[in-house]
């Protein structure tokens, strides 16, 4: 959805009243989109009255002209997308637009897609604006099912309206195609004429109507599609600093190799943000380039899943799959890249050599050490996998990290506002909690008891839709009983297992590494433990009484745990962790989460944060509940 939308008179008009740039900055704070920069508001006020003057002189005036437009299930927005319809088929076409302030830009040597803005030392690199604008067409034909028929419906364009051509000669040199071109101050009259080619000046209301309604396509689980990314063609789009991402890591183990260097990168970002996407896509890209590559992780359930998705296509790949505790005897810049996703479960200390810090083995193990890490995903006693730990780590053997901060959200449908609402309402923001209002891609729900959160999610499940339970650690974990799970879990007359714990098969169960993933997994209830690393449609969060709010604040009470990790733990770690655990637990849908307490006052303090569904929502309905593939 865009922030605005009107038609281009309109739009030309609000322009020279300069009233445009206020009007959005307060639609971006109703929709609570997270701290505006001024960057942005000057942005807003720079180029798009260059972006009007060249739609009024191009006579489309009628052409709907949607602002801040915002990819599906991504928080991720295209600066401008133009509905109308194209003058030769009649057929609806879009053209999206990206603008750029730029004077000045050069490419950055050894990469094809990345550049530098400005001139002379300013080393930040940036996606080249054509690369950018490809992406988005990409990713706005494959999640608008009104556009899977329709491959030449949308175009895309960089215009770059304060810059000659002479000083952005660099980037010309990325031929343009129908998805990409880019456009300059003395190159306008060929944009015009562009845009006269892809638009007609009849009213494009109805096309506009017709993308803003189009049914969304979800966002692709990471693990159904595993094989096929490592394996075939891009599967995933990369959006803005996820490719950034890749190309610096592509680019660093190169100049590593050919000159015998090291260089060591970490990428942050909050769940959903494509950490592992990026992994994916780096493990195909490196070992296309013949680089030697290893992607590991501190979690047994994720790397077991893994192994299991691309095991289905090609055994040998599953090599390539390890984890951190496997390089304590590694040989020293043995790898050209080590790709550490959840990087944030590295151990304190080596598994096998007393004395040695586990970073210290991943540091060493290759030439190019890239960390991929949410620091408020540490939930165990001994995990230090901290930007700030690596930082330090890093500087002790002379090396500055490049830092690489990813800024989208993909899950949770796309939606910034569940985020933020999530870290406050949990207190790992300085900013106060706030009441929750549904969106057209999100749905949260405080439910009276663990029974109708069953009904809920079952009934999604029956849509052929995922949906998982998942809990704080608050009950014993038993053994299974005459091949049968033990129903510890109890909650009035509400019962049911815990996951599986290891691969021991029982029928009709999965191994706890499928748990997240497997249609079976929805009898049994998740914690931390297999939850972690994972996504699926629907989320059921039970808080147990370890985690309880009084008064204004939340209180840790170890007693009601029963976690062994944290049985040793002093009260300022235990609610550092378990605060993170929750936070984990409440960010694994992509539709929705139900929320449920078992303490009386934590379940009111949720029930003033989340107002009660109306009858049509509840239970039954929910807003634009994607299906799953």
């Amino acid at each position: 959805m865009p922030l605005l939308r009107m038609p281009v008179h309109e739009f030309v008009d609000r322009c020279r009243q300069d009233t445009l740039a206020a009007e959005l900055a307060e639609r971006h704070r109703k929709a609570r989109l997270g701290r505006l920069e001024e960057a942005e508001i000057r942005s807003w006020r720079n180029s798009l009255p260059a972006l009007a003057d060249v739609l009024d002189e191009a006579g489309l005036r009628n052409v709907e002209v949607l602002i801040e437009y915002q990819l599906a299930l991504s928080s991720l927005r295209a600066d401008v997308v133009l509905a109308g319809w194209h003058p030769s088929t009649t057929e609806p076409s879009y053209v999206i637009v990206e603008l750029k302030q730029w004077t000045h830009a050069r490419a950055l040597p050894d990469t094809e897609d990345l550049c530098l803005p400005g001139v002379g030392n300013n080393n930040r690199a940036f996606l080249h604006p054509v690369a950018q604008v490809r992406r988005y067409c990409q990713y706005l034909q494959d999640f608008t099912t009104t556009l899977d028929a329709e491959p030449d419906a949308v175009a895309g364009l960089a215009y770059l309206h304060n810059a000659d051509t002479t000083n952005v000669a660099d980037l010309l040199a990325l031929e343009p195609d129908h998805h990409g071109r880019l456009f300059t101050h003395d190159t306008r009259d060929q944009l015009i004429t562009h845009l006269q080619s892809r638009l007609s000046p009849a009213h494009g209301t109805g096309a506009a109507d017709a993308l803003l309604d189009s049914p969304l396509a979800p966002s692709r689980p990471l693990l159904r599609a595993t094989a096929e990314e490592i394996l075939h063609a891009d599967r995933f789009v990369l959006l803005d600093e996820q490719q950034v991402a890749v190309s610096l890591v592509r680019r660093a183990v190169k100049k590593a190799r050919e000159a015998d260097g090291k260089e060591v990168l970490i990428v942050t970002g909050g769940p959903g943000s494509g950490k592992s996407v990026i992994a994916l896509h780096l493990m195909r890209h490196l070992a296309h380039d013949r680089h030697t590559v290893v992607h590991a992780t501190g979690s047994k359930s994720f790397t077991r899943t893994l192994h299991h998705a691309v095991g289905t296509h090609e055994p040998r790949v599953r090599k390539l799959f390890s984890y951190f505790m496997h390089f304590a005897d590694a040989r020293k810049n043995g790898l050209d890249a080590l790709i550490c996703d959840e990087a944030h479960r590295i151990r304190a200390h080596s598994v096998r050599h007393r004395g040695v810090r586990q970073i210290d083995e991943l540091l060493d193990a290759a030439r190019v050490p890239v960390f991929l890490l949410d620091d408020h995903q540490v939930v165990r006693p001994g995990e230090m996998g901290s930007r700030e730990a690596i930082d330090h780590a890093a500087a002790a053997r002379g090396l500055r990290p490049r830092h690489i901060d990813l800024d989208g959200q993909f899950r949770n449908g796309g939606s910034r506002a569940y985020e933020q609402w999530v870290l406050r309402l949990l207190q790992l923001t300085d900013e106060p909690a706030t009441q929750w209002a549904d969106e057209r891609t999100f749905h949260v729900q405080v439910v009276d008891s663990p029974q109708q959160m069953e009904d809920i999610l079952r009934a999604r499940e029956d849509q052929y839709l995922t949906a998982r339970i998942t809990a704080g650690f608050c009950w014993p974990w038993s053994d299974p009983r005459r091949g049968r799970l033990v129903d510890d879990i109890t909650i009035g007359s509400w019962s049911k297992p815990w996951n599986l714990r290891g691969d021991s098969g029982l029928e009709g169960v999965p191994p706890s590494w499928l748990w997240a993933t497997d249609p079976d997994g929805f009898g049994q209830v998740g914690c931390i433990y297999t939850a972690q690393g994972f996504e699926y449609d629907w989320n059921g969060v039970i808080f147990g009484d370890d985690f309880i709010w009084r008064q204004d604040r939340w209180l840790p009470n170890p007693r009601a745990n029963r976690d062994p990790a944290l049985s040793r733990t002093d009260p300022a770690t235990f609610l550092r962790l378990v605060r993170n655990t929750y936070k984990v637990l409440l960010t694994r849908g992509m539709a929705g989460t139900l929320l449920y307490s078992t303490d009386p006052e934590t379940q009111a303090r949720l029930r003033l944060l989340v107002p009660a569904p109306t009858t049509a929502e509840s239970g039954a309905h929910a807003p634009d509940s994607p299906p799953t593939p």
